[in-house]
């Protein structure tokens, strides 16, 4: 590895500089740190020429299509099967800290054991590989055939096929109706410039949880002051929830020239992209700039709400980043965006000295506690839960127990989420019934990756439960579902539900998705519906699958008194709604 040749050619081109006619300018997020220890790649197509331009000798950086190509490549494989040591760190730290609770470490340690699973570049981490981001800078002297887009886009869908990922975007073919494109492209990719001698990219694999958690507030100058912005941010940090799988790596934009760039620079902060920045403003120059301080003080609220890592506890974040920008003075736009546990995002740099990428950690499982610890924390207070006794018998197990117990299910789970929802509402409208698997078995809000071969599940975590609330009572009232497992927590009328009707809502661990096809999913096979295809009806067959109570048949609920309730999903809608919004 060459590390050095690995950094920027110019560390000051970002920087603010004064030109010789006192003109002074910064960037608006000038970062002039020298990033990530990275590894150089083998990649070829990246050669140096030098000619005269203008009378002036000028030495360019040549970059092949395939150069694009086979690094996009690289990159999601190695995003979606692996993850930053800090990240891994924090984890283990969660584990080692006595005043963590008990289900923080419940929850750190299978979110270390999924990552150890993942490491074996068979199963990725979760199993919403994402939507494919690109947000790269190109300097002046760099020279492609300007198609990035494409030759980039070329290495994603490369990846996707390849690799045990899933297709999860969606084409839209009318205002209405929309189809699988099957190789999860269209990617965002965007490229800008830089005064740098080198081609820099970050890539990410933003899942539909985490990106579901980026809000934007439009607010005034009324909250710029501490005691004001902290209980604006309790508020509003309170409704991320758990369903986008914390702990989080939360950040919080104060500012902005335009509210788009806002919640950019929020997306760029949650990945660590900005970690760089000043650490103090400038009145002349209006650059951004890190408060480190108060990202403390916000990180002490966060561990102050409840939440804790998904089950209650301190550990709802693993860190805080607090950006500021320059605004309007009748503006004030502030941003808060989220990277979840599958923390998918790395940094390449293509220069001179070859294409390099940044080091994930290749060995996460030197970070797993000692085998006597592991067994200590998986053995707690739990229940074991037949899943194939009748539904009534089930209910009655369930009873008995409290919100916040912790559960192990070994038997069928039917798996059907957002569309067969919207297709079974559409039926019961019509006067039509539920199919039995809807009422005599537990509904798991989930949908796979693809199944690699010769193994029974391909990664198969949860999905943001939320996102069927509206169908709840309903479906309660037809029949079923009376035993609902998925991710987050929910909303009221959910609750209210289950106490009419006899329901519960199971929270499994949101993040693991690797770990719970290794070895928790035994058999996998669709049911119904099967021209939705990753979103068909599935029936599998789980053993000690992992969850705790979360909401039981007397209307309590797990998360009741950790703060107010969390901004709830539409539901889906099918071309059959016309433009019925309800």
């Amino acid at each position: 590895m060459d590390d050095e040749s690995a950094r920027t050619t110019d560390g000051s081109a970002a920087s603010a500089r004064t030109d010789t006619d006192g003109f002074a300018y910064s960037p608006l997020l000038p970062t002039d740190g020298e990033g990530p220890r990275m590894r150089r790649l083998d990649i070829g197509g990246v050669e140096t020429t030098t000619t005269e331009v203008a009378g002036t000798s000028r030495t360019f950086l040549t970059v092949a299509p395939e150069t694009l190509t086979d690094l996009a490549e690289v990159a999601f494989k190695e995003i979606s099967h692996y993850l930053r040591t800090d990240h891994l760190a924090s984890l283990r730290a969660i584990i080692d800290d006595p005043e963590a609770s008990d289900n923080d470490v419940f929850v750190a340690l299978d979110l270390l054991q999924n990552a150890a699973v993942s490491a074996g570049e068979i199963l990725p981490m979760c199993q919403d590989t994402g939507t494919a981001i690109v947000s790269a800078k190109r300097g002046p002297n760099v020279l492609t055939d300007g198609d990035d887009a494409r030759h980039l886009s070329r290495g994603i869908g490369r990846a996707y096929e390849e690799l045990n990922l899933r297709y999860s975007q969606l084409a839209p073919t009318s205002l209405f109706e929309e189809t699988n494109t099957g190789t999860n492209l269209p990617a965002q990719i965007e490229v800008a410039l830089s005064p740098a001698d080198d081609y820099e990219l970050l890539f990410m694999a933003k899942g539909g949880g985490s990106a579901n958690k980026s809000f934007l507030y439009q607010e005034t100058k009324a909250v710029l002051n501490e005691s004001a912005m902290l209980d604006f941010l309790a508020e509003k940090i309170s409704t991320l929830g758990t369903a986008a799988c914390p702990p989080y790596h939360l950040a919080v934009v104060i500012g902005g020239p335009s509210a788009e760039f806002t919640l950019k620079t929020a997306k760029l902060a949650s990945a660590h992209y900005l970690d760089d920045l000043p650490e103090t403003g400038d009145a002349e120059l209006g650059h951004g700039f890190r408060d480190r301080e108060f990202e403390k003080t916000v990180f002490e609220l966060t561990q102050n709400l409840g939440f804790g890592a998904q089950f209650g506890g301190k550990y709802f974040c693993h860190d805080v980043r607090v950006v500021r920008l320059p605004r309007h003075n009748g503006s004030l736009p502030i941003a808060i965006a989220v990277s979840c546990s599958a923390d998918r995002q790395i940094i390449a740099r293509i220069n001179s000295g070859g294409v390099f990428i940044e080091e994930l950690e290749h060995d996460p499982a030197r970070f797993l506690p000692a085998m006597g610890r592991v067994e200590e924390i998986e053995s707690g207070n739990v229940t074991a839960i037949d899943l194939d006794r009748p539904m009534p018998d089930l209910q009655a197990q369930l009873s008995e127990l409290s919100v916040g117990d912790r559960v192990s299910l070994t038997g069928t789970v039917i798996v059907a989420r957002d569309i067969v929802h919207a297709e079974l509402r559409d039926r019961l409208d019509a006067g039509g019934e539920l199919p039995d698997y809807f009422k005599d078995h537990p509904i798991y809000y989930a949908g796979p990756a693809k199944t690699p071969e010769g193994m029974s599940s391909g990664s198969f975590g949860p999905t943001t439960s939320s996102r069927m609330d509206t169908y709840v009572r309903q479906f309660q009232e037809a029949g079923g579902p009376m035993i609902m497992l998925g991710k987050g927590n929910r909303s009221a009328q959910v609750k209210s539900s289950c106490a009419e009707f006899g329901g519960f809502y199971l929270g499994s661990i949101g993040g693991p998705a690797a770990r719970l096809a290794q070895d928790c999913i035994t058999s996998v096979e669709v049911l119904d519906m099967e021209e939705l295809g990753m979103e068909a009806v599935w029936k599998i067959h789980v053993e000690d699958f992992p969850a705790f109570i979360i909401t039981d048949d007397k209307g309590n609920d797990f998360f009741d008194s950790t703060g107010p309730p969390t901004l709830g999903l539409g539901r889906t809608r099918t071309v059959r709604d016309g433009t019925r919004l309800d």
